[in-house]
């Protein structure tokens, strides 16, 4: 199975939580994930996110999806 890289899809958490302030365990607690399944996601190896995961997130950093996903096809 390809890794998230080498389909060209890149998470930008880090730099995301780095302008907010805030910590990875405080964003898994505001959007009731567990730190570990964020962690996953954070690192590029999430298989997938729901959509309602994806609504939490942008709703909580006040951003959009293509803020916390890009392609680099």
């Amino acid at each position: 199975m390809p890794s998230d890289a080498e389909h060209g899809i890149s998470i930008h958490l880090d730099e995301l939580l780095e302008r907010r302030k805030m910590t990875l365990t405080e964003l898994a607690d505001k959007v009731d994930i567990t730190v570990v399944n964020l962690s996953v996601l954070k690192n590029g190896r999430a298989r997938a996110i729901r959509f309602s995961t994806l609504a939490a997130l942008c709703e909580t950093l006040d951003c959009q999806p293509g803020d916390i996903l890009g392609f680099e096809g």
